[in-house]
């Protein structure tokens, strides 16, 4: 495996919203390359298209038009079971809100999308729980419930989740939206050691402060990739 090598390409790809006769183009012929082990963050003003990317890169959502092509493998038009297959064996997801379980343990919460690989013992899920726990430093915890927890280690939780299935990319959307600055700063040093590690992150963000944390950064504007300059000359109409 090569730092070169690409994870996910996207060509031309777009996305189009019907509600009530109204069409509405959240991506307009988006082109984007993410290679193994970079860290990106996706930037830009609200509604300009970063989660439906992020929704349509973890095979959440499925583009109008366009290609997408996971670890070489053409995905954007899977039926329902394969894209829930791979999303579970490819894809570790770090949202905003962090989308724990209150009645199962930190343990059982890291454990759950494990139990969804055919064939995989459960001692082997045990030693990822432990593992990625540990990673996030947060293995004293994997007994208590997510209540009993401030957000800052929630989030951790939600990472060492994300990480337990061993992915190719880590998709982050707002990780620190519901943390104050020292925990969003903390989850921000966790994702920097994780990439340094070796980890390939994609993560959406509105915070220059934490996009500036990835190595790449990609600006959105009306559903389409911009350069920083022209997102900046933009957002001045807009203003205006």
């Amino acid at each position: 495996m090569t730092a070169t090598e690409t994870i996910i390409q996207i060509e031309d790809l777009t996305k189009i919203f019907y509600t009530d006769e109204i069409e509405t183009h959240a991506l307009s012929g988006v082109h984007l390359n993410i290679n193994r082990g970079e860290y990106v963050a996706m930037s830009g003003p609200s509604g300009c298209g970063k989660s439906t990317l992020l929704s349509i890169i973890g095979l959440l959502d499925t583009p109008t038009g366009g290609r997408y092509t996971l670890n070489g493998k053409e995905v954007a038009n899977l039926n329902f079971a394969d894209r829930s297959r791979i999303r579970n064996q490819e894809i570790g997801f770090i949202f905003q809100s962090f989308n724990l379980i209150g009645d199962l343990t930190v343990a059982e919460n890291v454990e759950l999308p494990l139990t969804y690989r055919a064939g995989m013992p459960s001692a082997e899920r045990k030693r990822r729980v432990q593992e990625s726990l540990e990673r996030v430093n947060m293995a004293h915890r994997m007994r208590h419930y997510p209540a009993q927890l401030s957000g800052g280690q929630q989030q951790r939780v939600a990472v060492a989740r994300a990480l337990a299935g061993s992915p190719s990319i880590l998709l982050a959307d707002e990780p620190t939206g519901n943390l104050d600055s020292k925990n969003g700063e903390a989850v921000m040093k966790l994702l920097q050691e994780l990439h340094s590690e070796g980890a390939t992150i994609c993560m959406v963000t509105h915070d220059p402060r934490f996009a500036a944390h990835a190595e790449r950064q990609i600006h959105l504007f009306d559903g389409k990739v911009v350069a920083e300059g022209e997102l900046n000359k933009l957002l001045a109409e807009v203003e205006a």
